[in-house]
This record gives structure tokens, C-alpha cells and sequence, in this order.
């Protein structure tokens, strides 16, 4: 569905509408030019580069040199651990810092929308803690999130609303604090009885 929505797939059937405009068959980097960011799935953060030179590709269609240093300032503020480690090869990370480094590269795009694909996955419990305390941050900053995330229990503690998926359909969906509450969502996807 992410990539579908940021234009690394392209739909078989039905409409994408951001903003009143349909995003079916536009290219990804027009939809990176409407507000959109894609933090994918495994991270794919360029290994052999450094810290600095992968959030430098997030911002690479920032012509404004200020706006890129105060975008830059905003991700080491939000991820300490990567301004320490910014001319470190972005391979040498542990996964935790790789998924901030993903996270801070899809933010320096200054997307109105920030697609997080399974955020958590792979992650110590302890990062995936700071991982989520992270995405509220950024949420409180203005940026809407749509967040992919298998750890239910984790994805509803954080969003506003939610929707269940299985194999592809809507099952369920309301307010997450709702959904969260439900005795088939514990049951099922919380592993609550």
C-alpha cells in the first residue's frame, strides 16, 4: 500500500488522492514534491555512504541552503546519536540508529505526510520504545504519520486512528484507544484474553 502511495508501485485498481489530486501514475519524485515521504520497510539506508551524505539525499530536492541547515539541526535534535556518528559509514549502525537515519532522511523531504513502513521491525525492545516516542515527537511537530506496524499493541499506544488489515482488506478501523479496547482486537492482535 506505501509504495503504491509514493509511486514505487503503480495501483491495478482504484484511485490515490492526496490533497484533492490523484496520485495514480505520477512519478515518485513529484510525489516526494508534494509533501510526501516514504521511510520504507527495512530502512534501505545507503550502507556505503556516511550519516551526513544519506540525510543529505532526504533533502535533495531542497534548493533553499538555510532550510537544509535547519532541517539538519532538527534531525540531530531529534537523533542525538546521529550527529555524534555523522561522518560514520551509515552501515556500521546498529539497527536501531539505521531506522533513526531512515526516519531523519525521509524528514529532511519536509513532508506534509510521512509514510512508516514496519518501523519497529528487527528493533531491541528498548529502540523500539525510542523509535515510537520518536514518531509522537514528529507527529506533534505538525507532520501527519500513516504507519504500517505488525507490534498492534505498540501502533495503537500512538495513533490517533486505526485500521485493521487482513489480506489486503479493511477488517476493522475507529479510534485507536477504541480499537485497542475491543475484546476481538486483544484476542487477536494483542495477545490479551
Amino acid at each position: 500500500m506505501l509504495k503504491t502511495i509514493s509511486g514505487i508501485l503503480k495501483s491495478k485498481e482504484g484511485e490515490i488522492y492526496y490533497q484533492n489530486n490523484l496520485l495514480n501514475n505520477i512519478p515518485a519524485h513529484l510525489i516526494v514534491k508534494a509533501g510526501i515521504a516514504h521511510v520504507p520497510e527495512g530502512r534501505k539506508i545507503f550502507a556505503n555512504l556516511s550519516v551526513l551524505e544519506n540525510l543529505e539525499l532526504g533533502a535533495y530536492l531542497q534548493k533553499n541552503k538555510k532550510e537544509i541547515k535547519k532541517n539538519f539541526d532538527k534531525i540531530f535534535s531529534l537523533f542525538p546519536r546521529l550527529k555524534e556518528r555523522k561522518n560514520q559509514s551509515a552501515g556500521t549502525l546498529s539497527g536501531g540508529e539505521q531506522q533513526m537515519l531512515a526516519i531523519g532522511r525521509g524528514l529532511m523531504a519536509q513532508p506534509k505526510l510521512l509514510l512508516l513502513d514496519e518501523p519497529s521491525m528487527g528493533l531491541s525492545p528498548i529502540f523500539v520504545r525510542e523509535i515510537f516516542d520518536i514518531i509522537k515527537e514528529i507527529n506533534q511537530f505538525g507532520a501527519t504519520i500513516l504507519l504500517v506496524e505488525q507490534n498492534a499493541h505498540m501502533a495503537l499506544s500512538i495513533a490517533h486512528r486505526a485500521y485493521i488489515l487482513e489480506t489486503g482488506k479493511i477488517v476493522l478501523k475507529g479510534g485507536a484507544c477504541d480499537l485497542a479496547k475491543m475484546e476481538e482486537v486483544k484476542n487477536a492482535y494483542l495477545g490479551i484474553s
